[in-house]
């Protein structure tokens, strides 16, 4: 019997219209275009309507993921979905409420909750449920409304943060060729603080006091993410890349989370990476957590500068603290 195999085989994204610009912050609140963009690269951000929720974005981007698959909707046997930001507290899933709006019925559906570091997180999970035999055709979704749980007075959150998502179908192959190369994922809870919605939960459930604070936005400890994040993005690519003997310069995509461009830039630096190699999008999407990847791929897709074969070298940081990387062949059909 031929060994079963995971692979990549299409991708699909969906940004709101609305841009939210930083000349368009600076009337809000105590900043410059000129700060936002030397601290982070970003030149803008999208934003969702207000009733444009988590799940119609993931929902969009899932449609298109599915139409380049080639795929009908009734041969998908799972569907993931990674959000900080579901429609819904706990439940039900987002992964259920798009499951019923593409109208696949009597499928297993779930979320995950990794922030940024979800779309590759879910990597590992779709590799293990096709690779065990389990599934054959696995939906995975990256989507946030961020602008939900951002709190648009504070000037170090508000800049950050945009809507979106991100979705790409993986299938069972015995082709070795197509299959994911490896995929890392960890975590350290003792670093919880530096990123963190507080409530509501049941550390903080809901009250008048949660309103009063404000503890239902998110809540960053900037520097300290930012050094943190440098140091272990570029760890985790270097043994990656050493694990399965391949050398950074052979990597003709590398698609990091797009969180901030100085982070990029270190951690790109520190591979010797070049600038064809390393795919930027943030200045025109700002951070969309576990959307930020999958849109990513996404943009080099629709540019057409991602071809069937080519190799992509993905990596994360995010809440929990979460990070993963991921490398793996694109192994469906070019634009």
């Amino acid at each position: 019997m031929s060994q079963i195999y995971a692979a990549f085989k299409s991708i699909g994204a969906y940004v709101p219209e609305k841009i939210l610009s930083n000349e368009e912050l600076e009337k809000m609140v105590d900043t410059t275009d000129e700060w936002i963009v030397k601290r982070t690269g970003i030149k803008e951000r999208h934003i969702a309507s207000k009733d444009e929720a988590t799940s119609d974005m993931a929902t969009k981007a899932s449609e298109l993921a599915i139409e380049r698959s080639g795929l009908d909707k009734d041969s998908i046997d799972l569907v993931l979905c990674a959000t900080v930001t579901p429609d819904y507290f706990n439940m039900p899933s987002t992964a259920c409420l798009v499951s019923d709006k593409l109208g696949i019925k009597n499928v297993q559906a779930f979320d995950i909750s990794a922030a940024c570091s979800g779309f590759v997180y879910l990597l590992s999970v779709a590799k293990a449920f096709i690779e065990s035999g389990m599934k054959k055709n696995v939906l995975i979704i990256g989507a946030e409304k961020f602008s939900s749980i951002v709190d648009y007075t504070d000037r170090s959150t508000c800049i950050l943060f945009g809507d979106g998502a991100g979705a790409a179908i993986i299938s069972a192959t015995t082709n070795k060729s197509e299959a994911f190369v490896d995929v890392h994922a960890s975590a350290d809870g003792s670093y919880a603080d530096f990123l963190v919605t507080p409530a509501p939960g049941s550390v903080n459930p809901v009250s008048q006091k949660v309103v009063d604070e404000g503890l239902q936005y998110v809540q960053m400890k900037g520097n300290e993410t930012f050094k943190l994040a440098v140091k272990t993005l570029t760890k985790d690519v270097k043994e990656i890349l050493a694990d399965n003997d391949i050398k950074s310069e052979d990597i003709p995509h590398f698609i990091p989370h797009q969180a901030n461009y100085r982070i990029i830039k270190a951690v790109g630096d520190a591979l010797k990476m070049t600038k064809e190699q390393v795919v930027v999008t943030v200045e025109k999407y700002g951070n969309t957590s576990a959307a930020s990847i999958p849109m990513a791929i996404n943009d080099i897709w629709e540019s057409g500068r991602l071809q069937n074969g080519e190799l992509m070298l993905l990596d994360t940081f995010g809440g929990g603290l979460t990070w993963a990387s991921a490398l793996l062949p694109f192994a469906g059909k070019a634009k």
